[in-house]
């Protein structure tokens, strides 16, 4: 958060599983789709926080699964853990928060006693949350009985059941929406309460969400689970800042974007020939991803003339300009697009990604910009990340024809050390 010296145009919070992960669409177009206008129209600006149920461990598994961007803030195991950068640094004023009438040991000796629950893998078991297995039939009866014997043993807990199986034992003043609400005052006492925040969910433990004072615009996505349908029918079927969104997952978020007039939502993935999108105004963070994504088209065989998409890119990349792969291979940008001729095609029929992360531009002079972001590939399941950084320059270049690449150096991030050399951009 502190990247930002003012309020953001736009926070974002979304739940993953089913709402900005889609599992049921292997190529992962949704989610890419909204990487792709993040990245472009909102990361310099606007905070994204990602509110999960997933503890930390499956949370970075997933990570490594999908095609996810970076959040500024992570809220973890159903709002219990509260995390902030790359560096996923706890907030230890939320944990002191959840201390109140809470002990883990008591909710644990509780629990044993009813041979209905079945306790989740040991990964999900968090000092502030306990999560068990229960069938449809049976969780308001285990429900009630349990929170009955928790405040005869002292406790003030919350017990929230979603997805149709999974039931969380958390404190009192946990939960995604009491993390969102702590999130806003925190930001609110520092001057630096977001413009518009939208709120993204789709079963129970996201209804919390949707009853946030500050939050401006929030939706429930086309593939709801049917406890927060009935949470929407129940108390908010006439509020007209919850919308029940027709697209599916973060293709819903794209559209309550644009239905609550919060900003642009039109993806560079959304439009029909990048090559004829022009821009009135330099913008290197649409460049940049602009870039990647042709890219992707180019090898996946997606560009419809291939001498045109050659042509432009001479246009945009320095005579004079330098690439150093990841592996500290010089290459001249000539030698690059020589062998980029080579590579049309090559995943061609396979599920070959690419997508760039924490695009961050930097004006360092009247014309000339130093953008750091990651870019990543992934074919299959297989996943490649490097830190980025690029100069881009406006000289002598109309706004129209794009900016001039002028220099890009690659790093390799996180162990994924690749055994191609060929590895370019």
């Amino acid at each position: 958060m502190e990247r930002l010296k003012s309020s953001a145009r736009l926070m974002i919070v979304s739940d993953l599983d089913h709402t900005m992960v889609d599992h049921h669409d292997p190529n992962n177009l949704s989610i890419l789709r909204f990487n792709a206008l993040w990245e472009a129209k909102y990361r310099h600006d606007s905070l994204l926080v990602f509110s999960t149920g997933r503890s930390p461990t499956l949370y970075k598994q997933l990570r490594k699964e999908k095609p996810m961007l970076t959040p500024d803030i992570t809220i973890m195991s159903v709002g219990t853990e509260i995390t902030y950068g790359n560096a996923m640094v706890p907030d230890e004023g939320w944990v002191d928060i959840l201390n109140h009438k809470w002990d883990k040991k008591i909710v644990t000796e509780e629990t044993s006693k009813i041979p209905d629950l079945t306790l989740q893998s040991e990964t999900e078991q968090r000092p502030h949350k306990a999560s068990f297995y229960v069938k449809k039939e049976k969780a308001q009866e285990i429900m009630k009985t349990l929170s009955e014997s928790l405040v005869k043993r002292g406790l003030d807990v919350k017990i929230i059941y979603s997805g149709g199986m999974d039931l969380d034992i958390l404190p009192q003043g946990a939960g995604k929406g009491q993390a969102l609400a702590y999130l806003h005052k925190k930001l609110k006492a520092e001057g630096k309460l977001p413009q518009n925040t939208l709120a993204c969910g789709d079963s129970g433990n996201d209804a919390e969400l949707f009853t946030i004072p500050d939050v401006h615009g929030v939706m429930v996505v086309k593939n709801a689970q049917e406890e927060l349908l009935q949470w929407h029918a129940e108390n908010a079927k006439n509020n007209p800042k919850i919308i029940h969104a027709d697209e599916t997952c973060a293709a819903g978020i794209i559209q309550a974007i644009g239905h609550f007039n919060l900003g642009p939502n039109t993806s560079p993935r959304d439009l029909p020939d990048l090559l004829d999108a022009k821009l009135d105004h330099f913008d290197p963070a649409y460049e940049v991803v602009k870039f990647y994504l042709l890219l992707e088209k180019w090898r996946r065989a997606e560009i419809d003339s291939p001498e045109r998409y050659l042509n432009n890119l001479k246009a945009v990349c320095s005579p004079a300009g330098l690439y150093v792969n990841p592996f500290g291979i010089e290459q001249s940008f000539g030698d690059v697009i020589v062998k980029l001729k080579d590579c049309y095609g090559d995943k061609k029929g396979k599920q070959y990604q690419v997508w760039v992360d924490q695009v961050f531009p930097t004006q360092i002079d009247s014309d000339t910009w130093l953008v750091k972001f990651k870019k990543l590939d992934q074919t299959g399941e297989e996943q490649q990340c490097c830190y980025t950084t690029a100069i881009l320059s406006s000289k002598d270049v109309e706004p129209s024809q794009g900016l001039m690449w002028v220099h890009v150096h690659q790093t390799w991030i996180d162990g994924s050390i690749g055994d191609d050399k060929s590895w370019f951009l």
